[in-house]
Formats: structure tokens, sequence, C-alpha cells
């Protein structure tokens, strides 16, 4: 397939498949639903949306002071005003493209901060693998938290639990296969790979190396404190929603987390996957809904608002 048709269909599939569910949605759910829905958005407690919004800007200012962190070992040390508006234009930017954001960030960096493109990338990319394993650290508290909720769940959507430990049986004994033949392969593709986790894993470990290491560590629970603050508070803004416990909540955090995966910046997808999830405490739909899309709602205007003026004011900060 030609590389501009494949660039083109992962621009237009994520935002069509969030087209749709948006669609699906709305016609899914009845008249009366909708406009209880639609009334509990108006009607939002303006006071913890905007706890929920501090939370976001919070967030990315400590974001962007940890990035600093991992540039000072190189020999740099930007402006954390500049870090702050180039993280923030790039969670923009991945509104539109995904991914694009971690290109624009690297790229930023250099051109303001004369950090070469090779070297702001690769600390880009060791933050996405923190991310990934703070992600999968919230999981397993999750899954501890509420283990007998979401078997029950797996259980009732007719899923066999037998299946799939025998699954995550084979997984395990296959990545470990995988590690053993990159291990001792002289394939070059394998020489590659290995090259490639090998670089991964320095970069992970650097961090135990840096000289502000548990300043980093602090910075990296803060933010993810800070994501799931913003859904937390939004409890308080939807009637019948109050009751909820922090690891209830942790389950639509989860859930939340995967969707915005899936589709530029969660659209369609984030407002369902939030409302399933609260589903299973007995979260009626109404509610559920109106929970999901006001947190949408908040953040993705929240990153607009504040990426798009961080396109300006960059530039005219540094003038000279």
């Amino acid at each position: 397939m030609n590389i501009n048709i494949k660039k083109i269909l992962k621009t237009i599939l994520p935002i069509a498949l969030g087209v749709f569910l948006v669609w699906y949605s709305y016609n899914s759910t009845s008249i009366e639903n909708r406009k209880q829905i639609l009334y509990y958005i108006k009607e939002a407690n303006l006071f913890w949306v905007s706890v929920s919004i501090l939370f976001g800007i919070l967030s990315h200012f400590s974001r962007a002071i940890r990035w600093n962190y991992l540039i000072e070992p190189l020999g740099y040390k930007p402006k954390i005003s500049n870090n702050l508006l180039i993280v923030l234009m790039a969670y923009f930017a991945n509104l539109g493209v995904p991914r694009t954001g971690e290109f624009l960030r690297a790229t930023a960096l250099t051109t303001y901060e004369d950090v070469p493109f090779e070297k702001g990338f690769g600390t880009i990319v060791t933050e996405r693998v923190i991310d990934v394993l703070m992600l999968l650290l919230f999981v397993t508290i999750t899954l501890f938290l509420q283990t007998d909720v979401i078997l029950g769940f797996i259980q009732k959507k007719g899923v066999n639990l037998n299946s799939i430990f025998l699954l995550i049986g084979l997984g395990v004994v296959g990545l470990l296969f995988f590690i053993f033949f990159i291990k001792k392969s002289t394939n070059a593709f394998a020489l590659k790979i290995k090259s490639f986790i090998s670089g991964l894993l320095d970069g992970v470990l650097s961090i135990f190396k840096m000289k502000n290491k548990w300043a980093f560590v602090l910075h990296t629970l803060f933010i993810w404190f800070c994501y799931v603050a913003m859904l937390w508070v939004i409890k308080y803004a939807v009637p019948g929603t109050e009751s909820l416990t922090i690891s209830q909540l942790m389950v639509a955090f989860v859930a939340g987390t995967f969707a915005m995966a899936a589709t530029n910046g969660g659209i369609g997808i984030y407002p369902i996957a939030i409302s399933q999830a609260l589903a299973l405490y007995g979260i009626s739909e109404v509610s559920g809904n109106a929970f999901g899309w006001i947190m949408w709602i908040s953040q993705t205007a929240m990153i607009v608002v504040f990426g798009a003026i961080s396109f300006l004011v960059l530039p005219l900060l540094n003038r000279k």
C-alpha cells in the first residue's frame, strides 16, 4: 500500500470511528434520556468541573518540570515555560493526528532550546515508557481492589475465565520464548529488536542514575494522581454519582484511559467507556453518560484552548 495512503488512513480512521461512536451513542439513547443527559451537562456544578480542569493543568505543569530532569543530564536546561507550552501544543496536535505531538515536541525543543532532535525525542520515548509502566501499575491496583466486580462482569458477558487464564499463560510462555530467541539469535532483525529494547531499558534505568531521581519519581506520582483526581471530582458535578468510591472510579479511570487510545482524544468512545464502567456500580445510563461527556468536554476544551494559545505564545516568547 502507498505510504501516503497509509498516513491518510491512520489520520482519518480514528476520526471516522470517533464520529461513528458519537452517532451510535446518540441513536442508542432514548429521546427522554437524551434530554436528561443534556440537562445534567448544562446544570453540572461548574466549581467541580473547574477543579477537574485545574488538576489537568497541574499535571501538564508537572510534566513540563519533570521533562527537564531527563534533558539536563544531556547538557541542556530548557525554560520551564517553553516546556509547558510545547507539552500543551503536543497534546493539541494529538487531537488532530495521533502521535504527531511527540514529533512536534522534539522539533519545538530543537527550534527554541537548541536540543538536538534525536536527544529530545529520546527523552520523550523514555517518558512514554514510564507512562506505560504507570498505567500497568494502575491496572494491577484496580484489578486487585475490584477483583469480584471485574470477574463478575467478564463472566456475565459469557467469557470463560479458564480460557482467559490459559491465554495469559500461553502469552507468558510465548514472551519468555521470544526473549530467549532474541537473546540467542544473530539474525539482523533480531539484533535490531535487541538494540531497541536495550535502548528503552537504558532510558528507564537512567532515571535511577540521574541527579534528581526522587524528584522525577515524585512528579510522576503527582501527574498520575492528578489524572485520577480529574475524574474523581467530577462525581460531585453529576447527580447520582456522589457516592462512588475511589476504587470504583479507578475502574472508570482505567476504562477511559484505554478508550483515549482508540480514537483521537477519545472522541465518541470515552463517554461510552465511562458510562459502561460506572454501570457496574448501579449508576444509571443518564448519569454515566453525563459524567463521561462532562469529563471529556472539559478536558478536551482545556487542551484546545491552551494548546492553541501555546502555538501563538511560544514564538512570541522566543522572538530573539
